[in-house]
């Protein structure tokens, strides 16, 4: 299951509607100290950070999020259009933004496009037979792990 990380704890009820209504399991947090105390066990599965009043606790929390051993990732943040320009100099701070007030499909689409783009993907199918090892994704054989030179046909 993912969770979601959401700034702040108690998100304006547009965005915890939009949340709830598309399905997506989500934990809100009130201060940087949170990404680390209230994380799943499994981790986060990304976070979005609303800028609105508190813009310097929601910058916080982004850093809290990426300056840890393993940085979570993605990182949405939204953000209002007269705030655009505490942007410059933060772009490692976020993977994507979205302008406040949003359109709900937009924002949806978005946070999905997001969570897609950063899944694990599964390693490729092999056969194992014995010592035999083949990999149906790349055409490569090998036995006891050194590779076997093949044909193209084979």
């Amino acid at each position: 299951m993912t969770v979601l990380a959401i700034f702040p704890a108690d998100p304006s009820p547009e965005l915890a509607q939009l949340l709830d209504l598309s399905g997506f399991v989500w934990k809100g947090i009130a201060e940087a100290g949170d990404v680390d105390r209230l994380e799943p066990e499994d981790g986060w599965g990304g976070a979005i950070v609303q800028i609105g009043d508190d813009s310097e606790t929601g910058w916080g929390i982004l850093r809290a999020f990426r300056k840890r051993d393993i940085p979570v990732s993605p990182l949405l943040l939204i953000i209002r259009g007269n705030e655009l320009q505490e942007l410059e100099l933060r772009d490692d701070l976020f993977d994507d933004f979205c302008l406040d007030p949003f359109h709900p499909r937009e924002l949806e689409a978005r946070i999905k496009h997001m969570l897609a783009s950063s899944e694990v993907r599964p390693e490729s199918e092999k056969i194992e037979y014995g010592p035999l090892v083949l990999d149906l994704e790349t055409y490569e054989a090998s036995v006891d792990g050194a590779p076997v030179d093949l044909t193209f046909m084979e």
